[in-house]
């Protein structure tokens, strides 16, 4: 297979594996074994970018993919123009039973294709450019004329506004005053109710009086401001928001009320995504086998466990992309090499591609996942840092050095997580291919 990379993000795509990070973009040339659901998700995204809605739950163990999976598809999804934030769920800062933490950290990891987080505030000034270009599309208003264009626009937003003012009558009028204090050039007060609006607590009492809001968000009302953003979004030109919670397995962590409470939460958010509460809404959440089947987690709550429950037979291949839950089963052996010969492609070095064979790929892979206690599930990511760092890059630069003569693969505890360190044994040995 050909990877068609430019050479932009070939550079990007190779400097994050070297650091042993996840590359921000171009996931797609990485994308093994990810192809039986692409076909679905992009359907779901379509629904989505229709006026609907969708919930999905991703399953795998530690080292299955599950991040990589979210943010392969927020690349799909932010090329059909959505918004996407990655929220990662916390037993300290983000609770679930208290979604006023999960809507401000939603709104601080906001990004688009052309804006890096927090997009909000770019969001709301396309908003209010969309709602300024509708009016003179309509013609009733010449450009000239500024009195009459801003009253047209007023009046635009407040029909616009409409639904929410019924729900959220704050948060309709932060929007109002951020388009005032934008169109009077007082950049503090906007600023101020941006932050009101991302869900902030402590604002500037002066920020909130000119808008005449009270308060700080609380639970019930971030599920208000979050169909008052989508609403927003849609508004300024992107037809949806993909959210993904990550690692709900840490509510098995918390003392038992809370996680009670952040499990009912959850199935209140299921029910009300299927119910039409939020269209334009993707939530997509992450979790380990324990936590969707074990009595600490999904299945302490049976209304929520009805809803996620899926039949997974023993063959991965034949899951349905279409159901509720998706099952990564991880890596092997032979996907990691089929990952292997990815990077080296994307790498690009004639000479690499000479000296690096597809038998020495199965070698390292080999003696990668078994350094980790043979779980290949927990290699992919040293694997590829010292395919890049150790291997790829001493080989395009020494013409002298082959990794079979001159290389041997040492682990140290330092340059692995906490589940990769868990993995490996606890002496470092080195491991000469």
């Amino acid at each position: 297979m050909t990877v068609e990379v430019s050479a932009r993000r070939r550079r990007d795509i190779v400097d994050a594996l070297r650091r042993g990070a996840v590359p921000a973009n171009g996931l797609d040339a990485l994308a093994v074994g990810l192809d039986r659901f692409t076909s679905t998700l992009d359907e779901e995204l379509d629904r989505v970018a229709g006026g609907g809605s969708v919930f999905k739950a991703v399953r795998g163990e530690y080292g299955a993919g599950k991040t990589f999976l979210t943010r392969w598809l927020g690349e799909r999804a932010k090329r059909r123009g959505f918004a996407v934030a990655e929220v990662q769920v916390s037993e300290l800062e983000t609770l679930l039973h208290r979604m006023e933490t999960v809507y401000r950290r939603l709104v601080e990891q906001l990004t688009t294709e052309q804006f890096a987080p927090s997009a909000l505030r770019p969001v709301l000034d396309g908003w209010i450019f969309a709602l300024e270009e509708d009016v003179l599309a309509a013609g009733t208003v010449a450009e000239t004329d500024a009195d009459g264009l801003d009253r047209a626009v007023g009046e635009l937003l407040e029909r616009r506004l409409a639904d929410i003012s019924r729900s959220t009558p704050g948060f309709a009028a932060a929007l109002r005053g951020y388009r005032a204090a934008i169109a009077s050039g007082d950049q503090v007060t906007a600023g101020g109710l941006a932050a009101w609006l991302g869900g902030q607590p402590h604002v500037a009492a002066t920020a909130r009086r000119a808008a005449g809001v009270k308060g700080d968000l609380d639970h019930f009302g971030a599920l208000s401001f979050l169909q008052g953003l989508l609403t927003v979004l849609r508004d300024s030109g992107h037809p949806g928001l993909l959210l993904v919670l990550d690692e709900v397995e840490t509510l098995q962590r918390v003392r038992s009320d809370a996680r009670d409470k952040a499990l009912n939460a959850l199935r209140q958010l299921v029910d009300d995504i299927y119910a039409g509460r939020f269209p334009g809404l993707f939530l997509l959440i992450t979790g380990t086998p324990a936590f969707f089947d074990g009595q600490q987690g999904v299945q302490r709550l049976a209304p929520l466990a009805q809803r996620l429950a899926t039949d997974f037979g023993p063959e991965p291949r034949w899951d349905n992309p279409r159901a509720t839950q998706l099952r990564l089963p991880g890596f092997t052996e032979a996907a990691l090499v089929q990952l292997g010969i990815r990077v080296r492609e994307i790498y690009g070095s004639d000479r690499v591609t000479d000296v690096v064979g597809d038998d020495y790929l199965a070698e390292l892979a080999r003696a990668v996942a078994g350094r980790l206690g043979g779980q290949v599930g927990v290699a992919p990511r040293v694997y590829l840092k010292k395919l890049v760092a150790d291997i790829f890059d001493r080989v395009d630069q020494f013409a002298d050095w082959n990794p079979r003569e001159h290389y041997a693969l040492t682990l140290r505890s330092d340059e692995l997580t906490e589940v990769e360190r868990n993995a490996a044994s606890a002496d470092d040995v080195d491991l000469t291919l």
